[in-house]
């Protein structure tokens, strides 16, 4: 008989060993973290969290059977561009696989030989949590369009100002000028 699954919190190891799946759809100001990076235009709502979640119980010989959970999520976030300072969206698309162990040592140390996530196996974890936090993760870290929609200004804030900008001294001419005195004498 196969058990109920809570969305949210999850039993991975029952969910697992049931090869069971779930899929849903979560308001994007749920998600309160990925909320507060973003900066869409005003009275422009958040878009929705579209996800997916999937176990696997893999037996191995001669050992323990192998639990995963397969996690895939799809969203659009609004960000600011660090170019033009105006706000854009980003589509956001993650898909992972995430072997559970037994224990944090043991999780550690497959994690740095594994391509795939490796986390260690806990009573019960969190879905929207790890969602959440899978697509913190694949936010641009600086966010900037292509082609920015507006010429850039050019120049200094000075120049902007109709100030006439100093010409910068170069940090190495004193360098220069010790080393041609000492040559010289």
């Amino acid at each position: 008989m196969k058990r109920q699954h809570d969305p949210l919190r999850l039993d991975v190891a029952a969910f697992a060993a049931d090869g069971a799946a779930l899929d849903g759809q979560w308001p994007g100001a749920s998600l309160e973290r990925l909320a507060d990076t973003q900066t869409p235009p005003q009275d422009v709502p958040l878009a929705e969290v579209r996800w997916q979640a999937a176990g696997e119980r893999r037996p191995v010989t001669g050992g323990e059977a192998e639990l995963w959970l397969s996690l895939s999520a799809d969203t659009r976030v609004w960000l600011t561009c660090q170019r033009c300072l105006q706000p854009f969206e980003v589509p956001l698309s993650l898909s992972r696989r995430i072997r559970f162990v037994r224990g944090e040592s043991q999780a550690e140390a497959l994690d740095a030989e594994s391509e795939d996530d490796v986390l260690a196996l806990s009573r019960s974890l969190d879905l929207r949590e790890l969602v959440e936090d899978e697509l913190l993760l694949d936010l641009p870290i600086v966010p900037r369009h292509a082609v920015c929609p507006q010429p850039l200004p050019t120049g200094s804030p000075a120049d902007e100002a109709g100030e006439a900008a100093s010409p910068r001294e170069n940090p190495f001419a004193v360098l220069r000028q010790l080393k041609t005195g000492r040559n010289g004498d």
